[in-house]
């Protein structure tokens, strides 16, 4: 099997375990948009910004780490897994421990309930203890069983979300001296999101536990030094990277009116999800071309394969951006059902362009992981959260949430161009920056066309679609034989 083939068939598998999991719970938005108020699911998508960025925090770029490590020296594999398992085992459950005792003293800084932050501890800390099981699952080339792992956390999380919001509240109805009517709370609503969260959780780490054993818990203090080296600026990058990812929803919700404000951040979560679709993309390909990426570094050709895959990453997150877009008015109707969301719909091509370039980004950074330049992550990164607090501190003001899917696209655009520039430097590879370029141009332009221009009209969008199609086959046809062929 040619190294094109064993690539598309595992980014395949994990795209199947990121896109059927998320195609399963975009059942959930039109949910969260029908039960919830603008403000509520405000509240939510804030307080799950600060989801993502306790996730990096909890897993310190652990993950990276044990993919280098386990392939640098193949004799100290074991004692890399084990170790990098008890280090995040460790870290967790003092992690757990400290937050618990200033939980009130936290809720009360960041204005959420007690309850609230009760549940964002305990989902950060069995998502941390699943970490290392899933890492291992992917290093050991085992896509369908991480696949599947990921589908049964999603329909557990669906499962009690269409229970909490549309079974309970009927169970409770019926009679108000049952179990269910104790239960139950129409003022907790959003508590039902993260209880939902909690269990899905719960139930994945006890479907992983097995691997815990396989692993094993030994630790070598020479590694860990070695490791925790490596994945400090991966860390810095991994926080950079959560304040380009979620701090707009929290920079809104604290630059806005009060009065408005959580209404605002609600509508852009909401539009914002519009963009999921390049994002699973963008995210399937990336857990699937990591190891690929380590496993092929020695290769003679490995430079030039590099440069192929991201041309055409390139073409189809150009093909897929262009798609999202001639078609928004479909999908905003399927997603969001409740028309008071909508209002933000302008910012989707903003964010589909960003998640293009950052998908670009990932496939770029190939460089720095492969030759221990990690520290180059975290300055690009870094670079990225500068221009993302900025931007959004001075557009968010004047403008609002359109300032923060500019701040967006301004912050992954310039990591995308750094990170370029830098691997040119100290790993040269001979990408296609004409056609790269040309593709993502001429995707833009079309979307620029068939949005703002002639405002979304069907006939026109379609067309623009297929002639830019039919611009990829004539261009490409041939080299696309040529890699089915090998």
């Amino acid at each position: 099997m040619s190294v094109f083939k064993k690539l598309f068939q595992q980014t395949f598998i994990y795209g199947l375990a990121t896109v059927l999991p998320r195609a399963l719970g975009i059942v959930l938005v039109p949910l969260y948009t029908s039960e919830l108020a603008t403000s509520a699911f405000g509240i939510y998508a804030t307080l799950m910004s600060y989801l993502i960025l306790g996730n990096v925090l909890l897993s310190y770029g652990m993950e990276t780490a044990f993919f280098r490590f386990i392939n640098k020296d193949a004799s100290k594999k074991k004692v890399v897994q084990s170790t990098a398992l008890t280090s995040l085992t460790v870290s967790t459950f003092v992690f757990v421990s400290m937050l618990l005792l200033i939980r009130e003293p936290l809720a009360s800084f960041l204005e959420f309930k007690v309850d609230y932050i009760l549940y964002a501890i305990f989902i950060l800390a069995l998502d941390a203890l699943v970490v290392l099981p899933f890492v291992w699952l992917r290093a050991n080339e085992r896509p369908l069983r991480y696949a599947i792992i990921k589908i049964f956390n999603v329909l557990v999380n669906l499962g009690f979300n269409l229970f909490f919001f549309l079974i309970l509240p009927q169970l409770a109805l019926n009679d108000s001296s049952s179990f269910w009517a104790t239960i139950y709370s129409e003022e907790n609503k959003i508590g039902y999101v993260f209880i939902s969260n909690l269990i899905a959780s719960a139930v994945t780490l006890l479907v992983v536990s097995p691997l815990y054993f396989n692993i094993g818990f030994k630790f070598n203090a020479v590694i860990w030094k070695q490791m925790i080296k490596y994945s400090f600026p991966v860390l810095i990058a991994g926080i950079a990277f959560s304040i380009n990812e979620a701090f707009d929803k929290i920079l809104l919700n604290y630059l806005l009116p009060q009065d408005i404000a959580s209404s605002e951040v609600g509508i852009y979560a909401a539009c914002y999800k519009l963009g999921v679709f390049m994002t699973l993309f963008a995210t399937a390909f990336r857990l699937g071309i990591e190891p690929f990426f380590f496993n092929h570094s020695k290769n003679a050709k490995a430079k030039d394969t590099y440069a192929t895959i991201t041309k055409y990453f390139t073409i189809f997150g150009s093909f897929m951006m262009l798609f999202i877009i001639v078609y928004l008015d479909f999908f905003k109707r399927l997603l969001i059902k409740d028309s008071d969301y909508w209002a933000a719909v302008s910012i989707v091509p903003i964010i589909l362009l960003a998640n293009l370039c950052l998908g670009i980004y990932h496939n770029l950074s190939v460089w720095y992981k492969v030759t221990d330049r990690t520290k180059f992550g975290a300055y690009i990164s870094i670079a990225g959260a500068v221009i993302t607090l900025i931007l959004n501190f001075a557009l968010i003001p004047s403008i609002g949430y359109v300032g923060s899917a500019l701040a967006t696209l301004a912050a992954y655009g310039t990591m995308m161009i750094l990170s370029y520039f830098f691997g040119r430097k100290y790993y040269a590879v001979p990408y296609n920056v004409k056609s790269i370029l040309g593709y993502m141009a001429l995707a833009t332009g079309f979307s620029i066309v068939s949005f703002y221009v002639f405002d979304r009209n069907l006939m026109i969008g379609t067309t623009l679609l297929l002639v830019f199609l039919l611009l990829i086959y004539f261009n490409e046809k041939e080299d696309i034989k040529r890699i089915l062929a090998t």
